[in-house]
């Protein structure tokens, strides 16, 4: 078991780590950007990425505080639920209300990788090749359709 102060330091590494093997790969438009910090550029729509003990999650959340607005994001996105797969080539989970760690309500797709562990130096590999592989499709799919959300 790691002290908090030591978990953070191997979140801390793993996610240095990450961002130096991502650095060089560019987004769909060939510019260089934070693969950890994504910006979708809509105001409470985010892409999450996280490692933990027993998984590693990548996600899109929408946690806009009014509800309409949230479903109304999450709609669009269901609309566009087929090419969206077409892109990812995998089955994503859909949760139109989930609560998060705070408490508030969001919406999200995900998926998950089980049985890894961020603090276990062997499962790291599993988890960059898992987190970087999606991002780069989820980064396409975003540079396709991001004007239909900026309407």
């Amino acid at each position: 078991m790691y002290s908090k102060a030591e978990a953070s330091d191997i979140k801390k590494e793993f996610w240095t780590r990450f961002g130096m093997y991502m650095k060089p790969v560019k987004n769909a438009e060939s510019n260089t950007i934070n693969w950890i910090n994504y910006k979708t550029g809509i105001r409470h729509l985010y892409f999450r990425m996280d490692a933990g003990k027993r998984t590693a999650i990548i996600a899109i959340e929408v946690k806009h505080p009014s509800e309409e607005e949230r479903l109304l994001i999450y709609e669009q996105f269901e609309s566009l639920r087929g090419y969206f797969k077409d892109i990812m080539e995998e089955d994503w989970e859909w949760q139109q209300v989930f609560y998060d760690d705070d408490g508030s309500r969001a919406s999200r797709i995900f998926t998950v990788l089980e049985n890894v562990s961020v603090f276990n130096k062997e499962s790291w590999p599993s988890i960059i090749s898992f987190l970087k592989e999606r991002m780069i499709k989820l980064d396409l799919f975003w540079n396709d359709v991001k004007i239909q959300f900026e309407i």
